[in-house]
């Protein structure tokens, strides 16, 4: 019955192989339950109730995924979009993580009714290449600098801002040993390379007293200080629309360049370029992110970390649906998330963010009009230390670079509208 539901026949694949890879898959993103608790505790979440919302978020996405559009895709709380909600939208803008949480959710809403809509398909089509590449580099920079902070690498100066920390300190050598580690694994393709390097940080943090173990299994925490606390009015004033916006169209392009890479490595685009069941697979992407919203973290995104479960010959949702069953089984390793400390997750994001910048050699370097603006996108994120910011400056860049060139006819509708936005936003600071 299972073998007929996800179609192993028909898809050249068999169970074991499927649970191979789903294994393989879990092992490449666990660290998400230890990494997102860490950056949502600092908006002031409880750390427990964040971490049973990752792994039900994380299950809850997976299983749908695998169910409902049949892909080895596995979903889990978004590396960049969770730094965003901690340090830019609560951190940074002062607003409390339960309005943060309702333009979660809001976010989700707007994205399931432009996935069953051709307007998803236009937004998508309308952002220029440059521009997408540049946000997710820009992620991936933002990410970068918080990741050499929680090290202890750089550290406030209050005249060049920011400046070396105190490298011989015992926390920030665990730190540049653990990147160091995870890097030569990943390279080694040893799967689960990042959480291996985290735990193994850890576990050497501990012996040397650096920070304290708080056991490894136990029952799950309560999630009622997050469930439900979302702020859905909140989230709906006039000055939340642009945060709400930058979720959205984060989550949507992080999901449909995800989508396509996958596709692609799995081999079913078909000669026109379309991916099968595309429209199942945004709609599972905007149900986990409403789902995010109500359990009580970041949005949900779909993981490139897939890859890893494909390569290891995942081919259906199967491979999605054990995901699902190894992130419901981590719901009782709540202590060994709270021993995880902020140098041993630092690593991973110093990682995530050298995998996210690569994004930046595949523009087009010989039009200036368009590596220009993509340049500026990716640079204001962690210098404003904002993705919303970013993504702002790249749009007014892009339009005004490319009107005072005299190419006007590149500046499509939905980026006109939006720099036009951006501008009054930013002028109403």
């Amino acid at each position: 019955m299972i073998a007929q539901y996800f179609q192993l026949a028909e898809n050249k694949t068999d169970m074991r192989t499927e649970v191979v890879a789903g294994l393989t898959t879990f092992l490449t993103m666990a660290y998400i339950i230890f990494v997102n608790p860490a950056i949502l505790k600092d908006a002031g979440m409880d750390h427990g109730a964040v971490f049973v919302a990752t792994c039900l978020a994380a299950a809850f996405g997976s299983l749908l995924m695998g169910i409902y559009a049949n892909y080895p895709i596995a979903l889990a709380p978004g590396m960049g979009l969770n730094a965003f909600f901690a340090y830019g939208v609560v951190k940074g803008m002062g607003h409390p993580w339960e309005v943060a949480l309702g333009a979660v959710f809001i976010s989700g809403v707007i994205f399931l009714a432009l996935s069953v809509t051709p307007v998803r398909e236009w937004i998508i089509n309308s952002i220029p290449r440059s521009l997408k590449l540049a946000i997710s580099a820009g992620i991936g920079l933002f990410l970068g600098i918080i990741a050499l902070k929680n090290a202890g690498i750089v550290a406030a100066h209050p005249a060049t801002f920011v400046t070396v920390g105190k490298l011989t300190e015992a926390s920030v050598v665990l730190a540049v040993l653990g990147f160091f580690v995870m890097i030569a694994l990943d390279a080694r393709r040893v799967p689960g390379a990042i959480m291996i390097a985290i735990l193994g940080t850890t576990a050497v943090g501990i012996v040397l007293g650096l920070s304290p173990f708080n056991g490894i299994v136990s029952a799950p925490p309560s999630l009622a200080p997050t469930f439900m606390k979302m702020d859905l009015a909140g989230a709906l004033s006039l000055g939340l629309v642009a945060i709400v916006f930058t979720f959205l169209l984060v989550d949507m392009f992080d999901n449909a360049g995800t989508l396509i890479g996958l596709a692609h490595r799995i081999g079913i685009i078909d000669a026109e370029g379309k991916v099968p069941r595309m429209n199942k697979v945004l709609i599972t992407d905007s149900a986990a992110a409403m789902a995010s919203g109500v359990l009580g973290t970041s949005t949900t995104v779909s993981y490139i970390e897939s890859a890893a479960g494909v390569r290891a010959g995942g081919r259906t949702g199967l491979t999605a649906v054990v995901v699902a069953a190894l992130f419901l089984l981590s719901l009782f390793l709540a202590p060994l998330a709270t021993s995880v400390p902020a140098y041993a997750t630092a690593p991973a994001l110093l990682f995530v963010a050298c995998l996210m910048a690569r994004g930046l050699t595949e523009i087009d370097w010989d039009d200036v009009t368009e590596y220009a603006p993509a340049v500026v996108t990716a640079l204001a994120m962690p210098l404003t230390f904002s993705i919303a910011h970013g993504i702002g400056f790249g749009f007014i860049s892009y339009a005004a670079i490319k009107l005072l060139s005299g190419r006007i006819s590149d500046i499509s509708p939905a980026v006109g509208v939006l720099a036009v936005v951006f501008v009054i936003k930013f002028a109403l600071l």
